[in-house]
């Protein structure tokens, strides 16, 4: 048997060796297919990553708004939250911590009455309407959501119809937390069909009052201020007898380009420092200052002392009576003309909170202390904006000085010869 039991050996080996190695083979095959399973369970390659991949290593917001430099906490905090609220907030965690209660929760301000403005409607609305979409205009009424369109577009009371277009298209270089136009690094090109389409727009809807604004162009070296001053010249040359606005942005403090506009045609030379010098740095674009504003102001008036200048401040940001007395106060020194003051009203829930709607009557009392420091003309309310009803400030007051003057009075001429006789534009 142990003969027997010997000669066996080998035939066993042999058929364990055919029997068992495709299992072993299998289960090499199952261990390495699973491992290959567990590595694309972990990295799954869908569009899915890819677009976050790329978002995680693409420019930031705060590399767009200021280049190199990165927003502060504070500047960061500002798209949804005002200064002064920061800074309650901030007392009221102390305070909670303190006492041991939770922090109250601000509640949410409801837009007052007063604030309440109806749907854009009327034939002339929808006739400059039409007209800009077949010229591919811009405005900054439909741009910057303004509640006074209907009013502007259609003449209002007096029938004094007022538009304020858009130039260089519909993207700015700059991002304040205010503003709802649209922000873009690499703009699209100037049209340079656009001076003559706005003339010719212009004198199609009969305007008594025009303003030309426009977006921040940084990409240019000129900031666009020759295109502005081909449009003013063009404007001029079709309708001779339409006051013409220009609200222009700071060309990043280059005064050549300031006084190559204020030397244009223009009626009145406007530029906004939007708020009180403090709280400049938490509304506006970073590259945006107070001191640069005034600056743009004074240096108008300078080329061309008979120029109006005028300027616009946004009420209910968290500024105090003293800083907006403040900025009235460096205005003049730089013999600003007009000033119009408004409410700032949120556009969207992306940009910046409002802190407080400012009362009618606070409106009020603003407007008599700018009046007391030598304003030519001060147009203060919760819906007044820049070029809110401009043509009716304007030209109805004009017109009332001519009949009493018995003297033509028009545009620039019109402010020395009433100046001259003392009288108050």
């Amino acid at each position: 048997m142990s003969a027997l039991h010997a000669a066996s050996r080998p035939l066993l080996a042999r058929f364990a060796a055919q029997t068992f190695q495709p299992i072993a083979r299998s289960s090499a095959v199952m261990a390495v297919r699973h491992y290959n399973a567990t590595v694309v369970k972990d990295a799954p390659t869908t569009k899915k990553s890819k677009l976050s991949e790329k978002l995680a290593n693409g420019p930031s917001f705060e590399d767009f708004v200021s280049g190199n430099k990165k927003l502060s906490v504070e500047e960061a905090l500002e798209l949804k939250e005002t200064v002064v609220d920061q800074q309650a907030a901030a007392a009221a965690e102390a305070e909670a911590a303190t006492s041991g209660k939770p922090a109250k929760r601000k509640q949410k301000q409801r837009l007052p009455e007063w604030l309440k403005t109806p749907i854009p409607s009327g034939s002339n609305y929808t006739r400059i309407k039409r007209n800009l979409r077949e010229l591919n205009l811009h405005t900054v009424c439909e741009e910057a959501k303004c509640p006074n369109i209907s009013d502007c577009w259609g003449g209002g009371e007096h029938q004094t119809a007022t538009a304020t277009i858009m130039l260089m298209g519909d993207e700015c270089t700059r991002g304040c937390r205010f503003c709802s136009v649209k922000t873009s690094k690499a703009p699209k090109p100037l049209d340079i069909h656009e001076p003559e389409n706005t003339a010719e727009a212009i004198s199609r809807w009969g305007l008594d009052y025009v303003v030309l604004t426009s977006v921040d162009r940084d990409d240019l070296a000129d900031g666009g201020s020759a295109h502005f001053a081909e449009t003013i010249m063009r404007l001029k040359q079709k309708a001779s007898h339409i006051l013409v606005e220009c609200l222009t942005g700071d060309f990043q403090g280059d005064l050549e380009c300031v006084a190559r506009v204020a030397t244009s045609g223009l009626d009145v030379y406007a530029h906004n420092i939007e708020t009180v010098e403090a709280l400049t740095p938490y509304v506006r674009d970073p590259r945006a200052k107070f001191r640069q504003s005034i600056a743009v102001l004074a240096h108008a008036k300078k080329v061309k002392p008979t120029l109006l200048t005028k300027t616009s401040m946004m009420l209910g940001c968290g500024e105090t009576e003293a800083e907006v007395v403040h900025a009235m106060d460096e205005l003049r020194k730089a013999d600003v003309d007009v000033l119009t003051l408004g409410q700032y009203m949120r556009p969207t829930k992306k940009h910046m909170r409002v802190h407080e709607y400012i009362k009618p009557e606070v409106f009020e009392k603003y407007q008599k202390l700018a009046e007391e420091r030598g304003f030519k003309y001060v147009a203060s309310g919760p819906l007044v904006r820049s070029s809110y009803k401009a043509g009716e400030f304007y030209i109805s007051n004009m017109l009332k000085k001519e009949k009493e003057l018995k003297v033509p009075v028009v545009g620039n001429d019109a402010v020395v010869k009433l100046s001259d006789v003392g009288i108050r534009v």
